[in-house]
């Protein structure tokens, strides 16, 4: 029972704690509460930089940090124990969980959209893990608006000043993930629990990876894709595709995540018809993949519908010099 016994300035403390979660930052401000209450919310044991930048209605808890280059948008909050380093800038109503970490003290910028929250522990915005990272050189990191990037995660800045880590709008990114260096993930992305991108991976949109999904550098994951859980994926997943494995294989489509995003059946059926006719060819006399692609393209009914020849496009970039091919697929005939 020794929490009894504190020294008075400890209760001080303790009791401005108390006061503090049942008015600002544990109930969210409304649009007109935070014009009403104009002057922000700064908790006592809170370090803010006079230099830094603070919109309407931000509410900064306990034992936060707001470095000198940061600029916080309006109705921002920031739970206790959270940072904002370097030159950090934030838009409107982004939420800091507690011991959320953004920014750093490096060369370079951090910058997030509006209605984005960090979850607990999260760091996002520091320097990179690649050696050939120089001491000095600016790196970058922008995020668009609505993600969700959960407890534990890591996004990482560019390596160079001519690359920068982006990420889209309305992206979630479950707990333990990482981000590298120089990485591109677009909109509406769901990366589950512990993926882990390598630098410069893409990601385009609508791409969903099951938990423990680990991604070599340099790869791309098309949009509409699935990624198994456990998977390492080592090449170039194709728009549409479902893989798994160690190394990952091609499953086939994913069905199920075309019929949930609103692809019509007309589509789906002409998308499996030219999976079978790619990948599955009635003979080995069917020449190569490059050979199957070109028939698929001319063909009179299949060529013409634009979602495979998204699919077709996809495929052929993935082959070019500087990208890694595809990943496996088994080599099923009717012979």
């Amino acid at each position: 029972m020794k929490w009894l016994l504190m020294p008075r300035h400890n209760k001080a403390v303790l009791s401005s704690l108390f006061r503090f979660s049942s008015f600002s930052i544990f109930r969210p401000f409304s649009s007109k509460t935070a014009d009403d209450w104009n002057p922000n919310f700064v908790h006592p044991s809170a370090i803010v930089h006079p230099n830094a930048i603070l919109g309407q209605g931000v509410s900064i808890g306990p034992f936060c940090t707001v470095g000198s280059s940061a600029k916080l948008g309006n109705a921002c909050k920031l739970y206790p124990g959270s940072h904002v380093f370097g030159h950090t800038q934030m838009g409107d109503n982004c939420i800091l969980m507690t011991g959320a970490v953004v920014g750093d003290e490096l060369p370079g910028k951090t910058v997030i959209g509006s209605n984005n929250t960090i979850g607990h522990h999260a760091v996002v915005g520091v320097k990179c893990q690649d050696l050939k990272y120089k001491d000095g050189d600016e790196c970058f990191l922008r995020i668009g608006d609505n993600n969700e990037i959960r407890e534990y995660s890591s996004i990482h800045r560019s390596s160079n000043p001519n690359y920068q880590t982006v990420i889209g709008h309305s992206n979630l990114i479950m707990g333990s993930c990482h981000v590298a260096h120089d990485c591109k993930i677009g909109n509406n992305n769901i990366l589950a629990n512990s993926s882990l991108l390598a630098g410069h991976v893409i990601v385009e949109d609508y791409v969903h990876t099951a938990g423990a999904t680990v991604v070599h550098q340099y790869c791309r994951l098309g949009s509409f894709c699935f990624i198994g859980g456990g998977s390492v994926v080592s090449q170039d997943v194709p728009k549409f595709m479902m893989v798994s494995g160690d190394r990952a294989e091609l499953r086939g489509l994913n069905l199920e995540g075309l019929r949930r995003r609103g692809f019509s059946s007309t589509e789906i059926k002409g998308l499996r018809a030219a999976y079978r006719k790619i990948f599955m060819p009635m003979s080995f006399e069917s020449g190569s993949i490059e050979d199957r692609l070109e028939d698929l393209a001319q063909h009179e009914e299949l060529g013409q519908i634009p979602v495979i020849c998204s699919m077709i496009q996809s495929i052929r970039d993935s082959f070019s010099d500087n990208r890694r091919g595809i990943c496996k697929f088994r080599h099923w005939n009717a012979s």
